[in-house]
């Protein structure tokens, strides 16, 4: 059997990835894992949780796939393609998939974009139709510092690791993210060591890529990469 597990990112929610893994379900058999990680989820309770119980968490759920699953892939999306990237360099996986993953993060140049998009839709009066405001206004007021901290304490702490991935890697990147720059796809792609891996850009997409325009292009690219021998 072929496991997959799936890791959300920072502040979100398995619905970040959820259009991907119905792409799974409709065109696999495989097992899909979507845990939802410590003091995440639909209302957030990130106080006093530590970026290791973010890791630990997706350890567990990879340690009961590799129990039943002779096949294990692991996605990660923004902070999840860090934590992912740490499962490859400690576990016996098969292959990696990093979508937006935030080797770095804001990208000030995206960002004054969709600001001004904001903007804009304020003067309309539509401003509860921007997807950006829908999506991270939320997520802005209900994220102590502290657990921004524990994000970047996780990014600092796997870095380091990257060169020593060496299992077959794709990773997916937005050129219109405002979150993460495509320099971090770029950084992800040169500094990992595997032999086989794969580098995707795809202009029209912002950071949350399984939402976007492009999803069934990079859906395609996803599962034409796994089933690879």
């Amino acid at each position: 059997m072929i496991g997959c597990l799936c890791i959300h990112g920072f502040t979100g929610n398995p619905t970040e990835v959820e259009p991907l893994v119905h792409h799974f379900k409709k065109y696999t058999d495989w097992n899909i894992v979507v845990p939802t990680l410590p003091g995440h989820g639909e209302h957030l309770t990130l106080k006093g949780i530590s970026y290791n119980q973010w890791i630990e968490h997706a350890e567990e759920e990879l340690k009961t796939l590799l129990k039943t699953c002779d096949t294990v892939y692991v996605i990660g999306f923004s902070m999840g393609g860090l934590i992912a990237s740490y499962l490859a360099v400690h576990y016996p996986i098969d292959k990696l998939i990093l979508l937006s993953a935030a080797a770095y993060y804001v990208n000030p140049k995206q960002l004054m974009v969709d600001v001004a998009d904001m903007f804009k839709d304020t003067l309309k009066g539509r401003l509860k139709e921007n997807e950006l405001f829908i999506r991270y206004s939320r997520k802005v007021k209900e994220t102590p510092i502290a657990a921004t901290l524990q994000f970047r304490k996780l990014v600092a702490s796997i870095k380091p690791l990257i060169n020593r991935v060496t299992i077959p890697t794709l990773i997916a990147q937005g050129e219109s993210d405002g979150v993460v720059p495509p320099r971090s796809a770029q950084y992800l792609y040169e500094n990992i060591a595997a032999p086989e891996k794969k580098l995707i850009y795809l202009k029209e997409s912002k950071h949350l890529i399984c939402h976007c325009n492009e999803s069934d292009k990079l859906f395609c690219e996803i599962v034409d990469f796994l089933e690879r021998h």
